[in-house]
């Protein structure tokens, strides 16, 4: 079966999406969606989106990490597949879908794209890092003045598998503020199994918990990451976090097909 894909990139992070409302894609099949995500023997991606039909929203994004499997909200993938359903003219600026971790709205206005995140009702503090879930999970860790130096890949790997996260695991953010409202970010995803350009999930965790932790008192952060800058803006409430939302570029690169 020949297989139409688009590919997609925000701020680096990037996926294989495709059209999958009349359903042809297997999606039990993890071996070949692991091989077309691999970087040298297949089309090479981050991760790997099916744009679905959804009975209550606009649509419905089914996410993939790269090593095949089902996995938690992302949210880079989130604005990619949103420029993906304008692209195919299912919305137009605005629109609400459905993902694992439920309804999300999101806005367009040329490249950017503005995806509002679940809101958070619970930050973690522990004396070495913060732990919060901003729809998948993320440990977040200060680091002074070495963060381009650090061995992300190596760091992250003992951290992701390490106590308490077990075989789940988690995602880890290492952070260097810049300045009162700015942050560099650098992440190591599971899944990916290796740090990536770019983490939508992660940068909005790392706004969280420097604001939770007193680093920032702005209601608006600049996340730099490898792969470009990214905004957060937030409501602060009593029990956490509200009106949250990831903002930046969501671009096109290339579309292809291949034999599924």
């Amino acid at each position: 079966m020949i297989t139409e894909f688009y590919k997609y990139q925000g701020t680096g992070n990037d996926f294989i999406i495709i059209d999958n409302r009349t359903n042809q894609i297997d999606k039990n099949d993890t071996k070949r969606i692991r091989e077309l995500c691999d970087r040298r023997f297949g089309i090479g991606a981050d991760g790997f989106i099916l744009l679905e039909n959804d009975e209550f929203s606009d649509f419905k994004m089914v996410y993939f990490n790269a090593d095949g499997r089902l996995s938690t909200m992302c949210g880079n993938g989130g604005r990619c597949i949103t420029a993906f359903a304008k692209h195919l003219g299912i919305i137009e600026s605005k629109t609400s879908f459905s993902a694992v971790d439920g309804i999300h709205e999101a806005q367009i206005d040329g490249a950017v794209v503005s995806l509002k995140m679940q809101d958070v009702d619970r930050v973690e503090v522990f004396d070495s890092h913060l732990f919060l879930d901003t729809g998948s999970p993320h440990h977040v860790e200060i680091i002074n003045d070495h963060l381009e130096k650090l061995d992300v890949k190596t760091e992250g790997f003992k951290i992701r598998y390490g106590e308490p996260y077990g075989e789940e695991g988690s995602n880890v953010n290492f952070v260097e503020q810049r300045s009162k409202d700015t942050f560099a970010v650098r992440t190591y995803e599971r899944g990916v199994e290796d740090e990536t350009l770019s983490c939508g999930t992660g940068v909005t965790a790392v706004a969280l918990a420097m604001h939770n932790a007193k680093r920032t008192m702005e209601n608006e952060v600049v996340l730099e990451t490898r792969g470009g800058k990214l905004r957060v803006r937030f409501k602060p409430t009593q029990k956490g976090y509200e009106d949250i939302w990831l903002v930046g570029p969501a671009v096109q690169v290339f579309k292809g097909s291949f034999q599924w």
